[in-house]
């Protein structure tokens, strides 16, 4: 079946041709690391990591890159502001990062690189684009010239003047014109810097991600991946300059940007202080349940972060562990992806419709009679499942989660749910509290002193 993708460049889906079926290329912009990350910063390692699990059932030699930016101006004011070297904010916040994704379930990416073990390939990348009249040095700086690639404004839509207005523009007295931006930077003696043909100096955030894209995939590459927000400015000028740089070749042939996360409709951001830290999201929820509320919107929607999301996916994956808590006795050879699931994620990545497959599958395991029906299906389960990073832990493991006063306090707080939705007479949602409980093997028992629980 065809890999069906939404190309933001052309506005439109496309089927998915790579370059070179034997190096498919994939470049998707990760944090800079000056703090712990928001629940907002993993959504695109999350989804794309999906996108690169489909990618290689097809194309074995894909290479996919995953950058660190660790120079940056917010790196440097919390360097500043808590009185350390700035390597120790960087290495700090870069391994945390690393802890997070491990703990979502998120596989390393083939590449990492880190925007000061290229600083050589920067220079570089400058100097052909100085040599070649793309951009100019003023005192210190070095600047791209905004006005020598026309073709500026194709990825958002935006012309020059809608840009300038709707975006933070420095005004300085050195650029030609004020949407010039900055590729090279001088640094003072107290912020980290590297010698260059301009002078000591650190580069722009923009021409990072283009050097590092080259040094590791080449002047073009198939797709490049990033949230939404980083459409303009970043990407733009990521575009801009990688063309200029490499003679007018294209930079990146399909262009995926994934929605925000919203809090109460507002998108999600540090600057506003309306951020979950996954840090602390972690040791709160199960990880693999945050995982499942990262998929369980379509990735070009924004999603709405809240607790009940949290608690809706901890369910879910009750019921979808209980299914294999049941067939524990079923024998299987090997996991199978199911071709319904594989369809939903090569009709632009839908998550929601694969995750809906998963559900369907465990209701016809639930009723199957036989066992090769049964092993069919478990086989199914922990297909789909291994494909979208779900339901590869046993399920003893994920019922066991937590300390056990944690657990206790948990159930206790179900059952006393379940009491109150039967007084209100909602037996609806007593039921269903019933059949959560059971499928995590907690027994109620109605008594006289009233319920009581134990596990099975």
């Amino acid at each position: 079946m065809d890999l069906r993708l939404y190309n933001n460049l052309h506005r439109q889906l496309e089927t998915f041709e790579p370059r070179d079926p034997n190096r498919v290329t994939m470049y998707v912009c990760g944090p800079t690391v000056y703090n712990y990350v928001h629940i907002g910063n993993v959504r695109p390692p999350v989804v794309f990591g999906v996108l690169a699990n489909l990618l290689r059932r097809r194309y074995p030699k894909l290479v996919y890159a995953r950058n660190i930016t660790d120079v940056d101006d917010k790196i440097n004011a919390a360097a500043r502001e808590r009185g350390v070297p700035i390597g120790e904010i960087t290495g700090k916040y870069t391994q945390a990062y690393f802890d997070d994704l491990a703990r979502l379930g998120v596989a390393p990416a083939d590449v990492t690189p880190h925007a000061t073990a290229h600083i050589g390939h920067i220079i570089a990348m400058i100097e052909r684009l100085v040599d070649s009249g793309h951009a100019y040095v003023a005192e210190g700086h070095a600047l791209f010239s905004v006005a020598s690639f026309p073709d500026y404004g194709k990825l958002s839509r935006r012309d020059p003047e809608e840009m300038l207005a709707g975006a933070r523009v420095e005004v300085a007295p050195y650029k030609r014109d004020p949407g010039d931006f900055v590729l090279w930077k001088p640094s003072t003696p107290d912020l980290p810097g590297w010698p260059s043909p301009w002078g000591i100096g650190r580069p722009g955030w923009h021409i990072e991600c283009s050097a590092m894209a080259e040094a590791h995939l080449g002047d073009t590459i198939d797709i490049h991946g990033g949230g939404v927000d980083l459409q303009f400015p970043h990407h733009e000028n990521e575009i801009a300059q990688s063309t200029c740089a490499h003679g007018g070749e294209v930079f990146a042939r399909y262009w995926l940007h994934n929605g925000m996360l919203t809090f109460d409709g507002a998108k999600m951001s540090k600057s506003v202080g309306n951020v979950s830290l996954v840090h602390d999201l972690l040791d709160q929820h199960p990880p693999e349940a945050l995982r499942y509320a990262l998929l369980s919107a379509h990735y070009r929607q924004p999603l709405d972060w809240s607790d009940n999301l949290i608690e809706q996916s901890v369910r879910t994956l009750d019921r979808l562990y209980g299914t294999l808590r049941d067939l524990a006795d079923v024998p299987v050879i090997a996991p199978i992806v199911p071709v319904a699931v594989e369809a939903a994620l090569c009709d632009d990545l839908n998550t929601p419709a694969a995750l809906a497959e998963l559900a369907r599958i465990a209701g016809e395991a639930r009723k199957a009679d036989g066992p090769l029906a049964r092993a069919n299906l478990k086989a199914e389960l922990l297909g789909g499942g291994e494909l979208l990073g779900l339901l590869q832990q046993e399920p003893a493991a994920w019922f066991s989660r937590g300390s056990a006063e944690g657990d206790d306090a948990r159930i206790q707080a179900l059952v006393d749910e379940r009491n109150a939705a039967k007084q209100a007479r909602d037996f609806t949602r007593a039921d269903a509290i019933r059949r959560q409980l059971a499928d995590e093997g907690v027994l109620l028992e109605d008594t006289a002193q009233g319920v009581r629980w134990r596990r099975g």
